[in-house]
């Protein structure tokens, strides 16, 4: 015969901590909870004044180099790994798990200044300040053996920077041109240049691969289609461009890092004026790199510090800086999204967390909870002025602070005085440009 008998999953009435609490069901019609929005506003302030208490985003120095360190890169399939190249020509493969340096390599006499990964990874290129081209293997030498590249290219002029196609085994070196070259060949595939200046970094497109974008020292920045072997626009700004980075995530999107201080976001299909202005540093931007998500990017810069930029934002959200950090060459954002390396004058390495105030290591279900609900709550009250004015604040070495008090006196100076001519002009006869016009002088297609 069937017994039928009622059964219930104790999960429904007991916490997930198992030790016999109850569960307290609750009732969400607002009718009953009138205080509702204000005991969130005291949770979402209190979880901000937190974020400041825990955000200690610095994580490890990676010593090691004699000299500066010139350039970054990441390996293509390994998280742990990465290449540094300094101004004496070594090169350095760090294990970021270990926190230590795996393999080091005289690559070149002189400084290193362009280092990437073959997009399999199997293999790096490095160009240098003696006329050379240098394909190394990822994996180090047998015991016994020594380091010798797998190619040499002998090159006419000084490269100054490098980069891997995406996809193919095809790479762009810039110098007095951008070469492009199959790593079968000696000789570059085709050559391309716009004017008669030195170009100092160039970049493959992660997503149409075939495009590739050039910074030169006459303050161009020039975008290039690998399939027609030409040049295709040119936009020249105020001041010259140091490099750029793509967007991962969308195509037609770069940022350029300026000597006047700031960040320019493009689309390459309007050049004529930038997406965005990014503006918070006190000296030349130097670097810049975009996290994985494409949501927001890191720049490197003069006034020894680095910045993390929402892409849509003009202002920074984080600013990084130790006492000991000079003037950043380099800057990486890893492929998981979650630590920033940069690398300075003073032959130092530094790993940092992109969210400062982010807890490392397995989190349980009920921390991501809290956190994801903490998260949503400074979310909703982030405009309110207080919490406004806790989630902005930042202490900032006093050199910075006193160059951002200075450059906001000149700001309003100049702001002041194309008011007063305006008003005392003919009506008309002085037009209002916007900020971001001003910025681009002109662009050539």
């Amino acid at each position: 015969m069937k017994v039928k008998m009622l059964s219930r999953n104790p999960d429904s009435y007991v916490r997930e901590t198992k030790l016999d609490l109850q569960r307290v069901p609750r009732n969400y019609d607002p009718t009953l909870h009138p205080f509702e929005v204000p005991r969130e506003y005291v949770r979402a302030l209190n979880a901000t004044k937190l974020e400041r208490v825990f955000a200690k985003p610095f994580l490890a120095s990676l010593d090691g180099h004699r000299d500066g360190v010139s350039c970054l890169a990441k390996h293509p399939k390994s998280l742990a790994t990465v290449l540094s190249g300094a101004c004496d020509g070594e090169v350095r493969i760090w294990n970021l798990t270990k926190r230590k340096c795996i393999r080091v390599i005289q690559a070149h006499e002189g400084f290193v200044r362009g280092i990437c990964t073959r997009f399999c990874g199997t293999s790096f290129f490095t160009v240098g300040d003696d006329k050379t081209v240098k394909q190394w293997k990822m994996d180090g030498p047998s015991y016994g053996e020594e380091e010798e590249p797998l190619r040499t290219i002998l090159g006419k002029t000084v490269y100054t920077g490098i980069d891997h196609h995406w996809k193919e085994a095809v790479f762009a070196t810039c110098g007095q041109q951008v070469d492009i070259w199959d790593e079968q060949r000696t000789s570059p595939i085709c050559s391309m240049t716009w004017g008669f200046d030195s170009i100092s970094s160039v970049k493959f497109n992660p997503i149409e691969t075939f495009l590739l974008g050039s910074c030169a020292s006459d303050r161009n920045i020039v975008l290039y289609d690998m399939r027609q072997a030409t040049p295709l626009k040119k936009v020249i700004l105020d001041m010259r461009t140091n490099t750029i980075c793509w967007n991962p995530m969308e195509a037609f999107i770069f940022t350029a890092a300026n000597e006047d201080y700031n960040l320019y976001t493009f689309d390459m299909r309007a050049l004529d004026t930038p997406v965005m202005i990014h503006m918070d540093h006190v000296s030349a931007v130097l670097d810049v790199d975009y996290s994985p998500t494409g949501k927001d990017f890191v720049s490197a810069s003069f006034d020894k510090s680095i910045r993390i930029f929402p892409v849509d934002k003009s202002r920074s959200r984080e600013v990084y800086h130790t006492k000991r950090m000079q003037h950043v060459i380099c800057v990486k954002w890893t492929s998981d999204s979650k630590y920033i390396m940069c690398g300075s004058d003073e032959m130092n390495i530094r790993l940092w967390k992109a969210n400062a105030s982010e807890k490392l290591g397995v989190l349980t279900s009920r921390e991501k909870a809290a956190t994801d609900y903490n998260q949503r709550l400074k979310e909703k009250f982030q405009h309110h002025p207080h919490i406004k004015r806790i989630s902005r604040h930042r202490h900032l070495p006093k050199s910075i602070y006193s160059q951002i008090q200075e450059q906001r006196i000149m700001k309003e100076a100049r702001r002041r005085k194309e008011l007063n001519r305006i008003k005392h002009s003919k009506p008309g006869s002085v037009q209002r440009v916007s900020e971001k016009k001003k910025r681009v002088v002109a662009v050539v297609k």
